[in-house]
């Protein structure tokens, strides 16, 4: 692996590098992986060697298994993802008062690592909005938060420029940049490819293109979370002096463990940001800075249109024979029928009105000809009722049914059931006479044989 000297130059001065043991780190082979569990999916990780002390839900692994053939994967009771930046949570801890109900902008979100993890550290009666401007990536992320079970967010396909309108309405505004991606160098050798000094400069002036785009969305006194996965001062401490420069803002500075060995930072107008070395922490390059906005308005004016249809007394029947109702209010689009929280039935009215929604609190199923045919989002979800049927699948059948293969197996009971495993659901099966109806998603499927 060849680090680009140009980038080993421009880190020369910069507090906490050292060159010969951060070559070392990225010539060394070694491959971390982390995972971060689902609290509302409790189950045991298995090859865990050790708890990321930033997070209380991440553990490092001693080997990477084969996330595709774990059935556990597939039923949202895990995130893969990196463990630097799992400090999100201690910047959300921190700065939040997380007992609260609050509403929480992830601007780029995809693929869903920080939008699952934010799901996971606020509270129930919170909302969550997770953005991707990028369509066929905004699936993605509409993918994960299905997985993981979410029944508060909201999921957008916008540029940051279409949340200018919502002004003063969040009071958390997350923004994993876009970036150079130098952070990346050790999980992803192509990065350095893609590389310059060149395209610094260009991720540098993105970023303050998105903060200013979506500046008046946050309400007065609101956290802004700020991160990138690259070591540039010009897409780091640079763009806290922008930020101080041109908002009226206050640096948060977060007391860090000194045993976490993540270096702590000031830019040259006193604003506070967090760096991970991979030389140093166990984990790879990624930058972190908060801030509190001290302009604007406290609260913001919400207005919409149109009540949503909603379903008739007699669909409201079908409903319930699947659905746990309470605290839910249920929405009807066409046919199709989604739950959306009581408490945020106005905000939801709201968004979908202003932004492109491309999924909103839990997608229920479709109405047709007198019945309701689940959508493996209800499977994902904690909605369905008790008196579903339900049917666990030993490893072997699990991985068919994740394939979408055809099932044979035994049961008591026929008609729709929730198929799992160690008594997690992974989707839908509908067992007749003589066979088995598998509507595991063909688009989420396992396409190749362990």
């Amino acid at each position: 692996m060849k680090i680009p000297l140009s980038l080993l130059d421009s880190l020369s001065n910069t507090k906490g590098f050292n060159k010969e043991a951060f070559e070392n780190v990225h010539t060394s082979g070694e491959q971390i992986t982390s995972v971060r569990i689902n609290p509302a999916k409790q189950s045991k990780i298995e090859n865990q060697k050790s708890r990321i002390d930033w997070t209380d839900y991440g553990y490092y692994l001693e080997t990477r298994p084969s996330f595709t053939f774990d059935p556990l994967f597939h039923a949202g009771t895990y995130y893969v993802q990196e463990a630097s930046s799992m400090f999100l949570e201690q910047a959300l801890k921190q700065t939040v008062d997380l007992t609260k109900s609050i509403k929480v902008l992830d601007l780029c979100a995809a693929p869903g690592g920080k939008s699952t993890h934010i799901q996971s550290v606020i509270s129930k009666d919170s909302l969550l909005v997770s953005n991707e401007v990028i369509r066929s990536r905004a699936n993605i992320l509409k993918d994960n938060i299905i997985k993981w079970g979410c029944e508060n967010a909201v999921v957008t396909n916008n540029d940051p420029s279409h949340f200018s309108k919502l002004e003063n309405y969040f009071d958390v505004i997350v923004i994993d940049a876009p970036c150079s991606g130098s952070g990346l160098f050790r999980r992803d050798p192509d990065a350095i490819e893609e590389w310059s000094e060149n395209n610094v400069g260009l991720c540098s002036q993105r970023q303050q293109r998105i903060l200013a785009d979506v500046w008046p969305a946050l309400k007065e006194n609101g956290v802004l979370i700020y991160s990138t996965c690259s070591y540039s001062k010009e897409e780091d401490e640079e763009i806290m002096d922008w930020m101080m420069d041109q908002f009226s803002v206050v640096s948060y500075e977060l007391p860090v463990d000194p045993e976490w060995r993540i270096t702590t930072v000031q830019s040259s107008r006193g604003a506070y940001g967090y760096r991970f070395w991979p030389d140093q922490v166990k984990g790879e390059g990624f930058f972190l800075s908060c801030f509190q906005k001290k302009e604007g308005e406290a609260e913001a004016d919400i207005r919409y249109k149109r009540k949503p249809e909603q379903p008739t007394k007699r669909e409201m029947e079908l409903i319930e024979k699947w659905v746990k109702t309470a605290g839910k209010e249920f929405i009807k689009y066409e046919n199709t029928v989604y739950a959306w929280p009581t408490e945020w039935l106005k905000d939801f009215s709201f968004l979908l009105e202003q932004l492109r929604v491309i999924y909103s609190g839990v997608l229920v199923g479709e109405l047709m000809r007198d019945k309701l045919v689940p959508d493996h989002a209800l499977a994902m979800s904690n909605l369905v009722i008790d008196e579903i049927e339900r049917f666990e699948l030993d490893y072997e059948q699990a991985i068919k049914y994740l394939q979408r293969k055809d099932l044979i197996v035994e049961t008591k009971k026929k008609g729709w059931q929730l198929f799992i495993f160690q008594q997690h659901s992974l989707g839908w099966a509908n067992v007749l006479e003589n066979r088995v109806n598998n509507y595991y998603p063909k688009e989420l499927r396992i396409l190749k044989d362990s």
